[in-house]
């Protein structure tokens, strides 16, 4: 929630278009191939998008499933109430058959205000659900599940393991572009918690952890020092190299991935990969 206000929510689309930055195109490549595949599968009348951002690859799947004329609803789900009206707004402009029922909540705790179909097809596209660590992304899966029908289905974007070098340079790219949409979520906590947290203090760090599976991404206090958090009355002392994460992005393996999905109520249907085998999308229904 503090990375994605509107200033960081552009930040990022412009990390999507970066050269070290591959999830978005494979992804992309992903969707392209198959769209009208997925749209079969799911027969979905209603595209339910969480963390939906600007909602550009989910026009591949919108125009998949408009064209076997079932489509009825689009519900873009977002915390950025910026950019989710400016996505809601084009979608609806583009796709003038299609209901547009913009939500801006918290996917970990809103899942209640999804609106009811007779055939759901919720993606959450991206990798974010790489940002949950372990328990959270447990929690959230199994309330997914017990949210979803029998006649819904999840369509689960993720990115895969592979060499360090790639992983890490993603995320610490040569333009500065991830360091500056990461340090702009420290300005989004000083401005709501009253805080101050300086900038020239930290040093950015984007660091692969192969045991945790995950690219640890934040900072490194540069010398020993104190953080006031007014909002919240609590001080925070920092010593020298003390490390201060801001997110995760975990990278999964398939064998690994479909363990936790059955464990939170879920059966995995289909799997995809990109030519290169970067990135995947599987969909799942709800087990029985």
């Amino acid at each position: 929630m503090w990375l994605y206000d509107e200033r960081g929510s552009a930040l990022f689309d412009e990390i999507t278009r970066l050269p070290e930055y591959y999830p978005t195109r494979r992804e992309h490549e992903i969707l392209a191939a198959n769209a009208a595949e997925i749209a079969i599968a799911s027969g979905a009348d209603a595209l339910v998008e969480l963390g939906s951002g600007t909602s550009e690859k989910t026009r591949l799947l919108l125009t998949a499933l408009d064209a076997r004329e079932m489509l009825e609803l689009f519900v873009p789900f977002d915390i950025s109430y910026e950019v989710l009206l400016a996505s809601a707004h084009a979608v609806a402009d583009e796709y003038p058959s299609v209901a547009v029922h913009a939500i801006v909540g918290d996917f970990e705790r809103h899942l209640e205000a999804l609106p009811g179909a007779e055939r759901r097809l919720v993606a959450f596209l991206g990798g974010t659900i790489g940002n949950l660590r372990p328990d959270r992304r447990a929690r959230f899966l199994s309330m997914l599940a017990r949210t979803l029908t029998l006649e819904d289905t999840f369509l689960l974007g993720v990115d895969l393991v592979k060499a360090r070098d790639r992983l890490e340079a993603a995320y610490a790219d040569a333009a500065g572009v991830t360091e500056r949409f990461i340090r702009n979520g420290l300005e989004s906590v000083n401005r709501a918690l009253r805080a101050d947290f300086a900038q020239h203090r930290f040093a950015y760090s984007a660091r692969w952890d192969a045991r945790q599976s995950w690219v640890d991404i934040g900072f490194h206090a540069r010398s020993a020092h104190t953080v006031v958090l007014d909002e919240l009355e609590v001080e925070v002392r920092f010593a020298p190299g003390e490390p201060l994460r801001m997110e995760v992005s975990t990278k999964f393996q398939r064998a690994e991935l479909e363990r936790e999905l059955g464990d939170a109520g879920f059966a995995v249907d289909r799997w995809w990969t990109d030519r290169c085998g970067d990135f995947a999308l599987l969909l799942a229904r709800r087990a029985r």
